[in-house]
């Protein structure tokens, strides 16, 4: 059953953390601008729990463990890159943990481990159901209030991407389809296995006895071909024969890696597919199908496609307003439509300018971003040795290499295209033509070259966000397996982010109104004579300087 949990408690007179501290001890526990404190107030208590009720029955059921609390629980581990296991430990045990999750006094019951985790599997469950994310609406509902209570300006933002690995191993085709299989027959009980023939459970038998790596390292390529081979016509019958199992989900992960590596030929006869054929879509592991592969410069990744977007004011806070997880093989340019609609959403302002790199760019998302200053950094591949500028009288191009400048001829129309092309002949005499693609790119390299330097050096802050927002991963592969899980990780790691950002800058802001006071302190005492005097009681005796100091403010 669905409760509502209190957002402040109220501390107890004789089990309070705060009444039983003395000293500096007791200082440094209610000190607003510690972390905290900061947390409690700005994440734990910013958390709305209404959308969580869809999780709970109505009429039945024990009362569910405060969602804030569970929520803030999943933040600190995050920020912090702890296990479970220390999660719970320092939850229990931590006085400055437990004050974060509002948890006061030291008789606060914590959530057990079993509540935790059903807590998220609920969530996670929905969402496949659904397709609702309730974590990414709470992070959404804290930011935005974040955002308007410290008036922060999105009216500029700047987006950078990252690829992280899965928490899967580095499997070879032959490990995929052996797991899958595997998998899918480990769920088979004795109505289902005797659907199939004496054989083929033998065969089967012996298939999830195999250790699948040790048969690649033993074996050549062409043994290797052979066995799949034969597992292809084992796969098909065990698809055909078990239909009913279709809804699960070992069915359609068998299914699907059995559609990626397989064409049938017949109905029960199957051939291989060349490596050539297979895409980068496909399953990389049977413990993560959400995972894809991408090979970018020297770096290969079995995983995913971090985006982060930010706000960029040089003199207010930044905040994250936008991350998205998606596959590893999804390009950069499908981020900015997403990226600029949910700022927009969340901090109430409309875009203005957008700092990125060449990778965000394309002709679709020109279309979107009409209005928007779009602020390129750099651009992918090798500059072109023409420089075009298409104008009233053509396409004008001018070759880098001798510094001439030619009017270039329109060419033909593609059957296949449809849009104007151009060619010229040129000083060697070979004839070179000229897309829309070209020329756009001629034109971004352009007006990226008219940018000043300082406004072009804005979108580098990003990747130190960036950079600490995978601080904590090994070998650059989070703990987690799934698109669901990997977006939910990302979140409570710019939640983090975001408050580290609001205490320095909350600390910043009390440090300047000190300063605002006792600089007129300062220049009252203007005789040279009374600064030295000031100077020596500060280095000598400081209780004494400090007397000075509050007669002077108070006369000022």
């Amino acid at each position: 059953m669905f409760k509502q949990s209190i957002p402040v408690k109220q501390t107890d007179l004789f089990s309070s953390v705060a009444g039983n501290l003395t000293g500096k001890t007791k200082k440094l526990y209610d000190d607003k601008k510690a972390w905290h404190n900061l947390f409690r107030t700005q994440v734990l208590q910013r958390i709305d729990e209404t959308p969580y009720q869809v999780l709970y029955s109505d009429r039945m059921g024990a009362p569910n463990a405060p969602i804030s609390l569970l929520y803030s629980m999943m933040v600190i581990k995050e920020s912090y890159g702890w296990s479970d296991e220390q999660l719970f430990e320092q939850c229990r045990f931590n006085l400055l943990v437990r004050n974060a999750l509002g948890l006061v006094n030291i008789t606060d019951e914590l959530p057990g481990e079993s509540t935790y985790y059903l807590f998220r599997q609920r969530v996670q469950e929905h969402f496949r159901l659904t397709g609702q994310d309730l974590f990414q609406q709470t992070y959404d509902t804290v930011t935005s209030a974040q955002i308007k209570d410290f008036m922060v300006n999105g009216r500029s933002i700047r987006m950078d991407s990252k690829l992280i690995g899965s928490n899967i191993a580095w499997y070879s085709r032959y490990e995929i389809v052996h797991s899958s299989l595997c998998l899918f027959y480990k769920t088979l009980d004795k109505k289902a296995l005797s659907l199939l023939v004496r054989p083929e459970r033998l065969q089967l038998e012996e298939l999830c006895k195999e250790e699948a790596n040790k048969t690649v390292y033993r074996s050549n390529r062409n043994e290797i071909k052979s066995r799949l081979k034969d597992m292809g016509g084992l796969i098909i019958k065990m698809l055909t024969y078990l239909k009913k199992r279709k809804d699960t989900k070992e069915y359609q992960l068998l299914q699907r890696v059995f559609d990626e590596n397989y064409v049938v030929v017949d109905k029960l006869k199957t051939e291989l597919r060349e490596n050539q054929q297979m895409t980068s879509d496909s399953v990389q592991s049977p413990h993560d199908p959400d995972a894809a592969y991408r090979h970018k410069g020297d770096q290969k990744i079995k995983g995913y496609s971090v985006n982060v977007t930010e706000t960029n004011s040089e003199d207010s806070l930044n905040l994250i307003t936008n991350t998205i997880v998606d596959k590893a093989n999804v390009s950069d340019v499908s981020f900015v439509q997403p990226a600029i609609e949910a700022t927009t959403e969340l901090t109430g302002q409309a875009v203005e300018k957008v700092y990125s790199d060449g990778a965000y760019q394309s002709p679709d998302n020109d279309a979107f971003c009409d209005g928007i200053d779009m602020v390129f950094t750099g651009m992918q591949g090798t500059p072109s040795r023409y420089e075009l500028d298409l104008t009233d009288q053509g396409l004008m191009v001018t070759d880098t290499d001798t510094g001439e400048t030619v009017l270039a001829t329109k060419a033909n129309k593609i059957k296949s295209s449809k849009e104007d092309r151009y060619y010229i002949r040129n000083s060697e005499g070979k004839v070179v033509y000229f897309g829309q693609a070209a020329i756009r790119a001629s034109r971004l390299r352009r007006e990226m070259r008219q940018r000043p330097q300082e406004e072009l050096r804005k979108r580098n802050n990003v990747e130190a966000t960036i950079f600490h927002l995978a601080f904590p991963l090994r070998n650059n592969k989070t703990r987690y397996r799934g698109l669901f899980k990997q977006q939910a990780w990302a979140n409570c790691r710019c939640l983090w982010i975001n408050l580290v950002r609001i205490m320095k800058f909350v600390q910043k802001i009390c440090q300047r109104t000190f300063e605002s006071l006792l600089k007129p302190a300062i220049l009252s005492v203007s005789d040279t004579y009374h600064m030295f005097v000031v100077y020596i009681c500060i280095k000598k005796q400081p209780v004494f300087a400090s007397i000075i100091f509050l007669f002077v403010l108070i006369n000022v």
